[in-house]
């Protein structure tokens, strides 16, 4: 039975049984993912898998069931568990389910990648391992280099009109090489996916995974000081994850977030935007329509510095008045649909003006709208490009406050010479963000979150 079938049946038995309205989610999968290490597959596993949920309302209470199988047996069961469970729950008048709409176009689907075969992702992970060998003789392991690829199907089906199916791909690569100078080892790492096969480039990924660890090696301790850094594009995304969690209506709603209330303020530097994009062709975090069936859209959540709004699903937006932005997101069929980010990055917003503040770390950078990560080394006569963080995991979600440990590569007269380790930088996130002097031209993506390489004013830096 085809799952557009299938969705509608169980909606049919569910209302069938005294719900007030009814709702399918059904994601089917295939993969293959591939292990290699010293020249040989170290594994290679084959997935096959569905899911399929059901939420149904009744008296505005909520009932919630899942399976992994489509047996008939199965699905009366998961239907007979929902509804009971409505039983129990308590009533919300905030709990809905969205009407019909229009999926919106993506790009979400590459049929090379259904095409591929178990012995191409197999070679695909040895040559990742061979061209990170190959970077540079101190490369001396790859713990492990990692190819996955596969496709899916996704359908979405409710009482209220909602009608949507959509098939979708991914591919994955990522290496971790270990580099070796006499008694010094450094750990790097590379990783890239896409929803296309050509979003991936196992060049790049090696060079990238082999340099960070060797530019670390040889790594010296700094002195306590206050000065510029510049944040890595890789350390920027994990910043921006700090004010993501923040974005989520839901943990404004629970009190949860550091922006509660603070729409229509300036939250960060006027110089950055910070822009969610479920549309972005090929993106990671991209589809049609959102996880109750919802289209996605391009928001721009800060503009300017000024925070313009939050991220919706249905529920949270029906507490706040408004429309969903279509932002439902489940980490699977077993879960109820909260609210998450698509595609979710920071840019430019226009052009700068003269940096001259009198601070004399900082060369004088007159005003482009974006600078590459190499003239934003030049712009600095002292400070750290930090290309590694340590505990950001830790940071309060709730004041934005963090402590985190840095590796990077100590600046002098526009020039890295030298690595640095073991040092502390700490503040709060919103004042990080504030200090913001220059954005880079670099934009990488890391997943769902992306940003360029970043300029931020003086930080307290603690050995």
């Amino acid at each position: 039975m085809d799952p557009m079938t299938l969705t509608d049946e169980i909606i049919k038995k569910a209302l069938k049984k005294g719900c007030d309205s009814a709702e399918v989610f059904i994601k089917s999968a295939e993969g293959i993912s591939v292990s290699a290490k010293d020249g040989e597959i170290e594994a290679l596993e084959a997935s096959c898998e569905i899911g399929i949920a059901l939420r149904v309302i009744k008296g505005n209470r909520p009932g919630f069931s899942f399976t992994t199988s489509h047996a008939e047996d199965d699905i009366e069961n998961t239907i007979a568990e929902a509804v009971e469970g409505s039983r129990w729950t308590v009533a919300d008048i905030y709990i809905d389910l969205p009407a019909q709409m229009k999926p919106s176009e993506v790009m979400v689907f590459d049929g090379k990648i259904k095409e591929l075969r178990e012995e191409d992702i197999i070679k695909h992970a040895l040559s990742l391992e061979e061209k990170t060998r190959a970077y540079d003789s101190r490369i001396t392991k790859v713990r492990k280099a990692e190819v996955s690829a596969g496709t899916g199907i996704t359908t979405i089906l409710n009482s209220k009109g909602v009608k949507a199916s959509y098939a979708s791909s991914y591919v994955s690569a990522s290496v971790t090489p270990l580099a070796e100078d006499g008694n010094d080892s450094q750990i790097g790492w590379g990783f890239a996916s896409s929803r296309r096969i050509s979003g991936i480039d196992l060049d790049n990924i090696a060079a990238s995974a082999s340099k960070r660890a060797v530019e670390l090696l040889g790594s010296r301790k700094i002195k306590p000081l206050k000065s510029p850094v510049i944040l890595d594009p890789y350390v920027a995304v994990q910043f921006l994850g700090i004010v993501s969690a923040s974005l989520s209506a839901e943990a404004v709603q629970k009190k949860r977030s550091l922006l509660a209330g603070r729409t229509g303020q300036t939250i960060v530097s006027p110089l950055i935007e910070i822009i969610d994009d479920g549309l972005m062709p090929w993106g990671t975090g991209t589809k049609p329509v959102d996880d109750e069936g919802v289209s996605v859209s391009c928001k721009t959540l800060v503009s300017k510095g000024v925070l313009t709004g939050y991220l919706h699903n249905t529920y949270t937006a029906k507490k706040d008045g408004i429309v969903s932005t279509g932002n439902a997101v489940r980490s699977s069929s077993k879960s109820l649909p909260g609210v998450g980010a698509t595609n979710l990055y920071i840019k430019p917003a226009g052009s700068q003006e003269s940096v001259s503040s009198g601070d004399p770390t900082r060369r004088e950078v007159r005003g482009q709208k974006s600078e590459e990560k190499n003239e934003l080394i030049r712009s600095l006569s002292r400070g750290i490009l930090i290309t590694e963080v340590m505990g950001v995991h830790t940071a309060n979600p709730v004041s934005g406050d963090f402590s985190v440990g840095i590796s990077g590569l100590w600046i002098e007269n526009g020039e890295a010479l030298y690595p640095v380790k073991e040092a502390v930088i700490s503040g709060n996130i919103l004042e990080l963000f504030k200090k913001v002097e220059i954005v880079g031209s670099d934009l990488t993506f890391y997943g769902g979150k992306g940003s360029p390489s970043i300029l931020i004013g003086e930080m307290d830096i603690s050995a």
